[in-house]
């Protein structure tokens, strides 16, 4: 934010109105990237859940509750070893495009984020099976309304929050520590505090990263580095996207009532 002060100080007239206007421009189209990639996810969550679950025993491979079944698609996806390939998968490819994305143009850069985003909706699908509709459809309100009120924050405050940085991913790590630690106890206890600490990190992040979104394009537009404005977009809908994300998943174990 003080990088923002400094340029609008140091420009003039014109090339100030025309940074600001850039800028609004360029939220917009991250704002449009990350609702895509939700869209996406969403969609194709609840699809696959509709193929993996039915109610008639006809249909069924595997019984998971009173009148509800897996089907042959249901029990790959979410018993045999191929789960632990959905699980992974888009870890694994989110560490590869944050590596490989200076290599891509940018074109190919967001088909990965799509394609990043499917598979997501593809390992979320189970969430059906564990919660109730309308307990999803209520946390992603909820989400939704406190995300808005976080990312508007990032944007308008004069505060510097780089500072924190550091401070959330440290966070981020402990929390997946804690997950791996916890598969193996299961303790009601750890993953209530796990659920509670996940909330507060990413709500942290997603003010975070919404300020540096603004600061990079500011440098970039700043310094005439127009060409990597297009893929800036992408890496910041991808971080926004991620945000809201695990938000969502913390939120769910608590605000979630289950089948």
């Amino acid at each position: 934010m003080a990088q923002y002060e400094t340029v609008r100080r140091a420009g003039a007239g014109a090339r100030t109105a025309q940074i600001d206007e850039g800028l609004r421009a360029h939220m917009t189209r991250v704002y449009g990237l990350m609702s895509i990639g939700m869209v996406i996810t969403g969609l194709l969550a609840w699809a696959i859940s509709g193929l993996a679950t039915t109610t008639d025993p006809g249909l069924a491979a595997a019984q998971i509750g009173e009148n509800k079944y897996l089907t042959g698609l249901g029990v790959a996806l979410y018993t045999s070893p191929l789960k632990w390939v959905i699980m992974f998968a888009p870890l694994a490819m989110v560490f590869m495009f944050g590596a490989a994305v200076n290599r891509l143009s940018e074109n190919a850069a967001r088909l990965v984020f799509f394609t990043f985003a499917a598979l997501i909706g593809l390992s979320l699908s189970s969430i059906f099976l564990i919660y109730t509709s309308t307990s999803i459809t209520q946390t992603f309100f909820v989400t939704a309304i406190s995300f808005l009120g976080l990312s508007l924050w990032g944007y308008t405050t004069k505060k510097d929050i780089s500072a924190w940085g550091s401070f959330l991913i440290m966070g981020v790590i402990g929390l997946i520590i804690a997950s791996i630690v916890n598969f193996f106890l299961a303790s009601t206890a750890l993953m209530f505090a796990i659920s509670a600490i996940g909330v507060l990190v990413f709500a942290g992040l997603t003010a975070y990263d919404t300020q540096n979104i603004k600061n990079t394009y500011i440098a970039m537009a700043s310094n005439g580095q127009e060409e990597w404005l297009g893929k800036a977009a992408i890496m910041g809908a991808l971080s926004l996207y991620l945000d809201f994300l695990n938000m969502f998943q913390f939120l769910l174990m608590f605000m979630g009532s289950q089948e």
